[in-house]
């Protein structure tokens, strides 16, 4: 009886604490669509070839901080959806694995910031999560707006990192942006890129010295190229890794005219492109600023009235002269007295002052003559 009873207390205790954290990450239900199945979960192993396009997927997840893997197939009529979803170690994180997910061809499916879609396939990112929608032929991502609602309560909303926003708008090939954390997704998105062999190019980067890099190819009337933005957390890291940089680039590159080039805390190459021009036309229409502050504590400025002002300078000027004047007097008064009380005494005695005499008369000349 007491086993029973205490089995009981740890259950109503574990239950209590957060057996909930083991809770199904993707619901039951959302919208129209209801789950077939209790939610799977997997291993990194477990996933099937092909679930992404880009090889060295492993890697780019074991690098991302994968957590968590849940899978869950629902139906909505004849219609049908499988959902897989990735936890990872912060959004930074789980917008590394995003971008891995994308490939040139799906269009925004407008499901968050950062969504892309096709007939049949679907990712989007929420916070720390990243959902990958396998959709049968007649359904619509747009009805995976409800998921987003429920996991957006669910996910790690610190914000993205600032490196996404660099890249220009104007030109670039949806699909083909990519961000990397660290060696792994970098020589993915070179390869996903076209730019196979700079791919050598990663251990020159610095990602252990906390470099962040984001590249997507352009295509524009004027010409054509690959992006890269390697963002540090100092200027004096991205001057030392440009060297790294500039005597890591393959033959070919310098050949065809890549160069590394700085501004402040950002190193930029431009890979393939069509013409110099347009190279320097894709670095020109990065949106990177650089911003010193220095926040000080001030007042406010205010001045008096003009009369209030002139009032204030003849008052203290009086009183100055007034002053000045009284001491003065004082000072010329107490002498004559002490003069009189104490003839050479005290001041202007004989023996302490001394006349110089050109000699040109034969009398002496008397000090005292001369008070």
């Amino acid at each position: 009886m007491r086993r029973i009873l205490l089995g009981c207390v740890v259950a109503g205790v574990l239950s209590a604490l957060g057996v909930a954290a083991d809770a199904p990450l993707l619901p039951n239900q959302f919208g129209q669509w209801q789950a077939e199945a209790p939610a799977k979960a997997l291993q990194v192993q477990d996933l099937r070839a092909g679930w992404a396009k880009w090889p060295n997927s492993e890697h780019v997840l074991t690098e991302a901080g994968v957590s968590k893997i849940e899978q869950r197939a629902y139906k909505n009529g004849a219609d049908e959806i499988t959902l897989r979803a990735f936890v990872l170690r912060d959004p930074s994180s789980a917008f590394e694995v995003y971008t891995f997910l994308l490939a040139p061809g799906p269009k925004d499916s407008g499901l968050g910031g950062d969504s892309a879609g096709s007939d049949h396939d679907a990712r989007f990112q929420v916070g720390n999560i990243v959902v990958q929608a396998e959709i049968s032929p007649n359904a619509k991502a747009q009805g995976l707006q409800e998921l987003l609602t429920a996991l957006q309560a669910k996910a790690d909303q610190t914000p993205l990192p600032p490196v996404k926003n660099y890249l220009p708008e104007r030109g670039q090939t949806f699909g083909s942006e990519k961000y990397a954390l660290g060696p792994e997704g970098f020589r993915s998105a070179m390869s996903s890129l076209g730019q196979e062999a700079s791919k050598e190019l990663t251990n020159a980067v610095g990602f252990q010295n906390g470099a962040e890099a984001m590249l997507a190819n352009y295509r524009g009337a004027h010409g054509s190229g690959t992006l890269v933005l390697l963002d540090y957390p100092t200027p004096q890291l991205a001057e030392q890794h440009l060297h790294h940089l500039e005597q890591a680039l393959p033959e070919s590159a310098k050949r065809a005219g890549v160069n590394v080039e700085r501004k402040a805390s950002l190193l930029s190459l431009v890979f393939g492109a069509t013409s110099a021009e347009y190279a320097r036309a894709m670095r020109d229409a990065v949106n990177y600023e650089t911003q010193v502050t220095w926040n000080e504590r001030g007042q406010k400025a205010t001045e008096p009235p003009i009369m209030l002002m002139m009032y204030k300078i003849f008052l203290f000027t009086g009183l100055f002269l007034g002053v000045a004047t009284g001491i003065g007097i004082a000072f010329g008064g107490f002498r004559v007295i002490v003069k009189r009380l104490f003839p050479g005494k005290v001041f202007d005695r004989p023996e302490n002052i001394e006349v110089l005499q050109l000699g040109l008369s034969g009398k002496k000349i008397d000090p005292t003559d001369m008070y």
